[in-house]
């Protein structure tokens, strides 16, 4: 309040400012807070998102042995799986396990995430290979079969059955594992080692070549090595089972009067070439597998005898042979004298000659 000249009082309204409201401010630790939230929403929705980073159609690639988590990504990459491998490189690391997979022929269905495509990578079982080894494949053409369907070098399958450790843990006696990959229809998965084929194979022989087939060989006095040296001869010589017993008698016969074998096949594998028509020079080769020049069975098999050879060698059949010679036809003529046996070479070349056009 104040006087005016005259001494009246006057009265001075001053305003009054109330001040505003202003709207209030978020600390930086709140606005850091949300940034980490969506950051770690971001990150997390990178690993388990579905169809995020991978094809909206199933695809297949493989996955070699040898080959790094990296590697593995470059090829689903590749394949068209994925399409940032990077994504899927950091799943890996940062989630524990997830980039151990193992080798094999993979098909992943569409839609997954990150976490899920390696998951299931991992669970998934290995893709498997149907095989037929045929009888009388002597191990180098095992080798080449089975490096033909699998992931495996034939040259890592010879190592692994001439692997004097191999050879050990499997009792063997011998150099190498010849005579004992027993032959048959398998189910092998397609990254298979070339050590865990060999070593499914010898076992093969050893659930067939059971308690009682033993005891009949241990009767006989027919050694295992033995028994699986001479069905690997009978098994070369003839594809017809009803005639394995006959040709195991004959050698059986010359084995017991100390005749030579002179059998073509153990000649073959001495020469170290695929089947061909012999020449007599070749009978001359300095071998122990040459049983033209060496009495006795030959070191070792010289093939991989089926069931129907080894079940010969300890069944043969009765009789006098000690000669045979093919008809021409597919099967053999047997004689017990050499007359006899000259007798029949005639009859195969007039059958060959007749053949002829």
């Amino acid at each position: 309040m104040n006087r005016t000249a005259n001494g009246t009082r006057t009265e001075i309204n001053t305003p009054q400012v109330t001040p505003m409201a202003s709207s209030p401010t978020p600390s930086s630790g709140k606005i850091l807070l949300a940034l980490l939230f969506a950051a770690a929403a971001a990150f997390c929705g990178m690993f388990f998102i579905p169809g995020l980073n991978t094809a909206d159609h199933a695809t297949g690639f493989s996955i070699r042995r040898g080959m790094g988590f990296m590697e593995i990504a470059d090829e689903m990459q590749r394949a068209g799986t994925i399409r940032n491998r990077w994504q899927t490189i950091l799943t890996g690391r940062m989630i524990p396990g997830l980039h151990n997979i193992k080798p094999g022929r993979y098909t992943v269905p569409p839609g997954l995430s990150n976490f899920r495509l390696l998951s299931y990578l991992r669970s998934r079982p290995q893709d498997e290979v149907q095989i037929t080894i045929p009888e009388g494949l002597d191990m180098r053409n095992v080798a080449r079969l089975l490096s033909s369907k699998l992931d495996m070098d034939s040259t890592g399958f010879m190592a692994a059955v001439q692997n004097p450790v191999f050879l050990k843990k499997n009792n063997i006696n011998g150099s190498t594992a010849e005579g004992y990959l027993f032959p048959g229809t398998y189910h092998f998965p397609w990254a298979d080692p070339p050590e865990n084929a060999a070593d499914f194979l010898v076992k093969q022989f050893r659930n067939f070549f059971s308690d009682s087939l033993k005891s009949i060989a241990a009767s006989k006095g027919i050694s295992e090595k033995s028994l699986l040296t001479l069905a690997s001869i009978v098994e070369a010589e003839t594809p017809l089972d009803t005639e394995k017993p006959v040709v195991a008698s004959v050698y059986l016969n010359r084995l017991k009067i100390n005749m030579r074998l002179q059998a073509d096949p153990t000649v073959q594998y001495a020469l170290g070439e695929n089947a061909r028509l012999l020449y007599y020079t070749d009978l001359a080769i300095d071998s122990p597998y040459n049983t033209y020049r060496h009495p006795g069975l030959p070191p070792g098999p010289i093939c991989n005898p089926g069931a129907a050879s080894i079940l010969a060698v300890l069944n043969p059949a009765k009789t006098s042979y000690l000669y045979f010679v093919a008809t021409g036809k597919g099967g053999h003529y047997f004689s017990s004298t050499l007359a006899g046996h000259n007798e029949n070479i005639r009859k195969y070349r007039a059958a060959r000659n007749n053949a002829k056009p």
